[in-house]
């Protein structure tokens, strides 16, 4: 039997912390966004998960999972905690790699993503949100709730994507 992405429970956090701290909020809206992902990808084989479904666009399902993982590593762990990971599927002479899956192992890249949300919340477990650090590409500081927001949006963009290319795999609809 051919190997598919795991079904993903979707609860929506947020509306069950509706007055949260924003720390709190901040977690959990990045969560559903992180589940939302994998919840689009859920039950799909590795095939159609590669599938660029509205060509002439690179994009697949399996290419913003990759992206969204490089995403996670770039701005929470290499740009604001300082860290030196390094790219996962990225080079310096191929910035868009992660969108390249012709050769990819969904299997492993879903498992990789994973990994890297758990890095980043080892990362900032016990950071504040008003903690700063210095930008060298922009010259500039940023707080982490400046980065919180940065990659929530990351995701609500390519989580729209995903929408549409799902629905364009299989008919699956759903937010």
């Amino acid at each position: 039997m051919a190997w598919t992405a795991p079904e993903v429970d979707r609860t929506i956090a947020p509306l069950e912390l509706p007055t949260a701290g924003e720390r709190a909020l901040a977690d959990a809206w990045l969560d559903l966004h992180r589940r939302t992902l994998l919840w689009k990808c859920g039950g799909l084989t590795a095939e159609q998960l590669k599938r660029r479904a509205a060509e002439p666009s690179r994009l697949s399902l399996l290419g913003l999972v990759r992206h969204m993982a490089e995403v996670e590593r770039d701005w929470f762990r290499t740009r604001f905690a300082g860290e030196r990971p390094g790219y996962l599927y990225v080079t310096d002479d191929d910035l868009d790699a992660e969108f390249d899956v012709t050769g990819a192992d969904a299997e492993a890249d879903l498992a990789t993503y994973t990994r890297e949300i758990e890095r980043v919340r080892r990362t900032l477990a016990g950071r504040g949100l008003d903690e700063v650090y210095f930008d060298f590409r922009r010259e500039r500081e940023f707080n982490l709730r400046w980065v919180y927001w940065t990659v929530v949006q990351e995701y609500a963009r390519h989580n729209g994507h995903a929408d549409l290319l799902r629905e364009r795999i299989d008919g699956r609809t759903g937010h």
